[in-house]
């Protein structure tokens, strides 16, 4: 069995603060599914582990070494091409796009040092999350790569006669545009597949009067509310809960965005909540470029970007009516309420709003809340879940 090793590479991860806070780069969703998903897809049978570039994530996310290992970058989105590639490797040879290693194959030891044999060049284009932007930017074209590879060779559950499908329900090469998967509850809906591919994932609610945009994935188990509008490319996570307006957003999982409101150009982490009525912008009065939070330069930076809203952190909240400036980074556990726009960006672990001003939260308030939220979804927030919060609480004050 093949043993592969997703690797974070630690300029990639710092820039994609506050989402690699919590979890390794290959976890982090887009498309349908996340990009350790798609390489165990392509590659089958195989042990996959992460090898993490900070201590505290180690222990849940742990690196299974052999004495022949298939190191490959987290952030890379795999296609065919990059796959031969990376299986054609020899024993001490690595796979590099011009200075980047793109993979290796051999020991750890050999890994850590850049001991290679040699080195092969990947010629082709590929597709990478580099940047927060990235996530929804290449969310339509992930999306569809997604949907083609999950539903090959596989019939779809039929879909009710009381929605209205708008556009050729399949593509050019004869290939289906809409699949339902087993126990999902389609009723009433309105979708248009014009644009592109809709996955409709296991238990899956689209309740009635929900317009729909492809590209689109709802992931299993999620809900899409009564009347809800949504465009693409938007992809909900597992256990999502979604109404009022959403425009090419990406939810990772267990978050919820129930009520009226918009978010656009947006990327929400896990276990958050958007309270009813919560707007983000995604664009400046001004139609100038957004600037954003990058933790390692401690600084706004340009992102070339006329689009970008909303980046959200794990466990963090809204509360009703609250309004989000343009290109705004919340970070881990994060609650905004009170009238007017806050600060765009809001260091983890942060309570309060621009006119209370903001206070810490502390760690045992931060894990009672995270304990009740969780528990509604039959989940326990475990030990190792503890010390990864506990750690980057202990080192928040180095990204304020």
């Amino acid at each position: 069995m093949t043993n592969v090793i997703l690797f974070d590479d630690k300029n990639v991860r710092d820039n994609l603060l506050p989402f690699t806070y919590t979890r390794p780069v290959a976890l982090i969703r887009v498309g349908i599914t996340n990009l350790a998903s798609k390489w165990k897809a392509l590659i089958g049978e195989a042990r996959l582990s992460y090898l993490t570039s900070c201590d505290y994530l180690s222990t849940k996310y742990s690196c299974s070494v052999a004495r022949d290992n298939l190191f490959v970058a987290g952030h890379i989105i795999p296609s065919a091409a990059m796959l031969k590639a990376v299986m054609q490797l020899q024993p001490g040879q690595a796979l590099k796009a011009d200075s980047e290693v793109i993979a290796f194959r051999g020991a750890l030891s050999e890994f850590q040092t850049s001991k290679f044999s040699s080195a092969v060049q990947f010629q082709q284009q590929f597709l990478a999350i580099r940047q927060l932007y990235d996530i929804f930017e290449l969310n339509a074209q992930v999306l569809e790569q997604d949907f083609r590879l999950l539903t090959a060779g596989r019939k779809s559950a039929p879909l009710s006669s009381s929605n209205r499908i708008i556009g050729d329900i399949q593509f050019p090469d004869g290939k289906p545009k809409i699949f339902v998967e087993p126990g999902a509850y389609v009723e009433g809906a309105c979708i248009n597949v014009n644009a592109g591919p809709v996955y409709i994932g296991k238990n899956v609610e689209i309740m009635e009067g929900a317009c729909i945009r492809a590209p689109f994935a709802a992931c299993h188990d999620a809900k899409v509310r009564m009347g809800a509008k949504i465009y693409g490319a938007t992809t909900l996570g597992p256990f999502c809960k979604v109404g009022g307006e959403i425009e090419n957003s990406v939810m990772f999982g267990f978050s919820n965005k129930a009520h009226d409101g918009y978010i656009g150009d947006a990327v929400i982490g896990e276990w958050c909540n958007i309270g009813g009525g919560t707007t983000a912008s995604n664009l400046k009065n001004d139609y100038g470029e957004i600037r954003v939070w990058n933790y390692p330069a401690q600084r706004f930076l340009k992102t070339g970007r006329q689009f970008c809203g909303l980046f959200m952190g794990d466990h963090s909240k809204t509360g009703v009516n609250c309004m989000i400036n343009t290109g705004t980074v919340l970070g881990v556990g994060v609650n905004i309420h009170g009238a007017g726009f806050p600060r765009n960006f809001v260091p983890s672990f942060s309570e309060g709003g621009s006119t209370s001003g903001f206070k810490d939260v502390s760690l045992a308030t931060f894990f009672s809340i995270a304990e009740r939220v969780m528990q509604r979804r039959g989940v326990t927030l475990s030990d190792d879940d503890k010390r990864i919060f506990t750690a980057i609480y202990n080192q928040a004050d180095n990204y304020k």
